[in-house]
């Protein structure tokens, strides 16, 4: 990872996943206020097509990851405003606008992918959208993610793809002048990472917003044992 090849069980230095983190609060708290109104299709646009892919129940408990300015939770209160939803995000500035713009009976925490401030089992669907490229210890973060998740439980995320051309190029960009920005995976490197953490059924749609900058949502599930 981090330029070096992605191996089971290989994971960065400490201190580079520290200036990742770093970088990412820095850029997004810097970036909050205009962040919606700046990437308004980009939000939209990813938003949308991950709530085509979700298999969420009227009632389900759901854990949005990197919940950001909470546009993905607001569209999916208006669709399910009886499901029991709950973000975390580690950038205060971006929390503020997220309890601004949702229902105070959405539950909102500071809080990385890395370390979720639940307690096991607790959630039917755990959805992250627009933020594993972040993720310096994406390995630590999946079993994370599955920990909180009831057996049997659907984990949902959408994020570049680095089979298209484009994402390719701005990914190799970032890298190299971006320190927020960790990795931007393939199709078979996302789908090895799940298995690779032992989650089960997984099923990845690679798809285009617009002309040129696809996405891609893998779906997987907790093994019920």
């Amino acid at each position: 990872m981090d330029g070096r090849k992605l191996s089971t069980g290989t994971r960065p230095p400490a201190d580079d996943a520290h200036r990742t983190r770093d970088s990412v609060v820095k850029e997004y708290a810097r970036l909050a206020q205009v962040y919606d109104k700046k990437w308004s299709f980009y939000v939209e646009s990813t938003t949308r097509e991950t709530v085509a892919r979700l298999s969420l129940r009227p009632t389900d408990r759901l854990l949005d990851v990197g919940c950001g300015t909470g546009a993905l939770l607001q569209r999916l209160s208006a669709i399910h405003p009886v499901a029991q939803l709950s973000g975390v995000d580690p950038v205060p500035e971006m929390l503020a606008i997220a309890r601004r713009r949702l229902s105070g009976a959405i539950e909102l925490h500071e809080a990385w992918a890395e370390h979720l401030p639940f307690a096991a089992e607790q959630f039917d669907v755990v959805v992250s959208c627009n933020m594993f490229h972040y993720l310096g210890r994406p390995i630590d973060a999946l079993h994370e993610m599955g920990r909180v998740l009831k057996p049997g439980g659907q984990l949902v995320i959408t994020d570049w793809c680095d089979d298209y051309l484009a994402c390719r190029i701005c990914g190799l960009y970032l890298r190299l002048f971006n320190r927020a920005h960790f990795k931007v995976y393939s199709e078979r490197e996302c789908a090895g990472l799940l298995n690779e953490t032992g989650y089960t059924r997984v099923d990845i749609d690679r798809f285009k917003i617009n002309w040129l900058w696809g996405l891609m949502t893998a779906k997987a599930t907790k093994n019920a044992a």
